[in-house]
C-alpha cells in the first residue's frame, strides 16, 4: 500500500511546500484538493499550459504521481448537478493530462447521511462514467452523505461500467457504525482509493491525528490486505474547512510514521 496526503490540509502552503513535503516525507503521491487560494485543480497554476510539462516531469524525477484529483462535484442536489457533471467532466480532463487514474465526486458535500436524490446522482454518475472510461478515468464515488451505507452504495452502482469507490473510512464507521469488515464486504470490489482521518465523537465530532481517536484504522488495513489491496491511503485533514486544526506540518509528518508502523505491522 502506498501513501500520499490531500492538499485539503496545507492550504496555506505553495505547491513548491507540498512537493517539498511530499517528497521529504516519502509520499508516493500527491491527492490534489486546490493549492493555495485556487480550490479548482484544472485551475491552479501548476497545471496550466505553460507549467504542465515542467510539473510532470518534476513529479516523475520524485517518483510520485498524483493518484486522485478530489473534485467538489455534488452529484445528488438538483440545484448542483449540472454544473457538478461540468465540473466533474473539466477534472476527468485534467486527470488524463496527469496520468492520475481516479477522480472524486459526491453524492452530497455533507460527510454524514443527509438528504440527497439518489436517481439524479446516479444518472449524472453515469455520463461521468462515460466519459472517464473515453480517457481512461475512473470518476469515484465517496462513502458519504447517503452513502455512509455502503451496501446502498454497492447496490446502486451495481452494473455501471467504469464505477468505482472511495472509501473514507471515516464516514461509514462514525456515521452508521459500520465495522470495516462490514464495508470491504460491501464494496471490496469496487474499492479504488482510501481516505482515513481519526476524531472522537463527544455530541459532536472533533478530529485528532492518527491513533489519537477511535476510528479502527488498523482493523480497515487488515482488512484491505485480506482483499489484495495495493493502492493509495491518504490522508484527508481537512485544515481548509476548519482552520483550527493542527499545523500540516506537524500532522503529515505524524500521519506518514504511524501508517508506516500499521501497515509493516500487517504485512
Amino acid at each position: 500500500m502506498k501513501l500520499a496526503f490531500s492538499t485539503i490540509g496545507c492550504p496555506g502552503w505553495s505547491w513548491n511546500e507540498i512537493f517539498a513535503t511530499a517528497k521529504d516525507l516519502g509520499m508516493q503521491g500527491i491527492e490534489v484538493r486546490g493549492i493555495g487560494d485556487e480550490i479548482s485543480a484544472p485551475r491552479a497554476q501548476p497545471f496550466d499550459e505553460a507549467n504542465l510539462p515542467a510539473t510532470l516531469e518534476r513529479m516523475r524525477k520524485a517518483h510520485m504521481c498524483f493518484p486522485m484529483l478530489t473534485s467538489g462535484a455534488v452529484l445528488g442536489l438538483a440545484s448542483e448537478a449540472d454544473a457538478a457533471v461540468e465540473e466533474g467532466k473539466a477534472y476527468l480532463d485534467l486527470a488524463q493530462k496527469l496520468g492520475c487514474p481516479y477522480v472524486r465526486v459526491l453524492i452530497t458535500l455533507a460527510p454524514e447521511p443527509a438528504e440527497a436524490d439518489l436517481e439524479l446522482c446516479l444518472d449524472r454518475y453515469r455520463e461521468l462514467c462515460r466519459y472517464g472510461a473515453a480517457r481512461g478515468v475512473q470518476p469515484v464515488l465517496e462513502t458519504n452523505g447517503l452513502f455512509c451505507d455502503t451496501k446502498l452504495l454497492a447496490r446502486s452502482i451495481e452494473g455501471i461500467d467504469n464505477a468505482g469507490v472511495l472509501w473514507d473510512v471515516h464516514h461509514p464507521y462514525r456515521y452508521k457504525g459500520e465495522s470495516p469488515a462490514e464495508t470491504v464486504a460491501n464494496l471490496g470490489p469496487y474499492i479504488r482509493y482510501i481516505h482515513v482521518k481519526d476524531s472522537v465523537r463527544n455530541g459532536k465530532v472533533h478530529y485528532r491525528m492518527m491513533g489519537y481517536g477511535d476510528v479502527p484504522i488498523l482493523d480497515a488495513v487488515n482488512e484491505l490486505k485480506a482483499i489484495g489491496y495495493d493502492g493509495f491511503i491518504s490522508l484527508e485533514w481537512i485544515k481548509r474547512w476548519i482552520p483550527d486544526l493542527q499545523e500540516p506540518g506537524i500532522v503529515f509528518s505524524h500521519f506518514a510514521s504511524y501508517m508506516h508502523y500499521l501497515i509493516n505491522m500487517v504485512e
